[in-house]
């Protein structure tokens, strides 16, 4: 792709109104892309919307429940309606479990598949036909945890491990399309996921997450995710901490559930 790959572009971003969906608003903006913001916040949106505007971003913002499939859908209508069209939308609005399986109610795992899979779901499916008439991309933000598993977050893996399995059986479909999918693996971000987990009764827990390698920051991430999407790749897998689980649990994925327990043991052992 050329130097202005992203000029004029519409690229809807879901989770928009902060962390890495307001990171990445602003530097596809800057870049000279039309954004789209879907949030559930209603003020951090506007606000996020009011920095862009001042940056001299074109920038519209919707409130948006992307667990509600007639919400997602009335909301890409109206991006459509206004900028004619998608081109890239984000699938990047997720929540998080943390706590033993043992003591997690089904709803709240249910609520975290609820945003993190059928958000994505809902929105991609509502995008579709327009991300197809403009040989758009499809980026979405999993996880890590999409590729290996990570002890006391059952919830949250299995959330993005749908994501992978969907979207990596999508990019396949799509293929002779024009439509390319894109699937971001972050490493543990600087964003207010972490302190707005879920315990297993669905209420925000009191405790403290542990944590592998160093916190990236949301406009790391960012960065990246625009190299990646430029370059039209398949899997991004960030962070070096990423890169060693990842690989780790390919090759020897006894060694690599050794390792991540004895990082991670006290989320289950409170």
């Amino acid at each position: 792709m050329g130097k202005n790959w992203i000029q004029d572009k519409v690229v809807v971003i879901t989770g928009g109104a902060s962390g890495i969906g307001a990171a990445l608003a602003y530097k596809f903006g800057k870049e000279g892309a039309r954004i789209a913001l879907l949030d559930t916040d209603a003020a951090a949106l506007k606000e996020q919307e009011r920095k862009l505007t001042q940056e001299g971003v074109t920038a519209i913002a919707r409130k948006c429940d992307i667990s509600s499939e007639p919400e997602c859908g009335a909301a890409i209508a109206a991006i459509i309606q206004h900028y004619g069209g998608i081109d890239l939308l984000f699938n990047n609005a997720g929540i998080t479990h943390r706590g033993p399986f043992l003591e997690a109610n089904i709803s709240t795992i249910r609520r975290v598949m609820d945003v993190n899979f059928f958000g994505a779901l809902h929105c991609t499916k509502a995008a579709l036909e327009s991300l197809l008439s403009r040989k758009g991309m499809i980026v979405i933000t999993s996880s890590i945890a999409g590729l290996a598993p990570l002890l006391g977050r059952t919830a949250y893996c299995a959330s993005k491990h749908a994501l992978q399995g969907l979207f990596s059986t999508l990019r396949a479909e799509l293929k002779e399309t024009g439509v390319h999918v894109m699937i971001v693996c972050p490493g543990f971000t600087r964003t207010n996921l972490q302190t707005k987990a879920l315990d297993g009764k669905g209420q925000i827990t009191p405790y403290p997450r542990s944590m592998v390698g160093q916190e990236a920051s949301p406009s790391e991430v960012a960065e990246a995710i625009f190299r990646g999407a430029k370059k039209r790749k398949s899997l991004l897998v960030l962070t070096p901490a990423g890169k060693l689980s990842y690989y780790l649990f390919r090759m020897v994925p006894q060694l690599y559930e050794r390792w991540m327990a004895r990082k991670l043991r006290e989320e289950i052992q409170r």
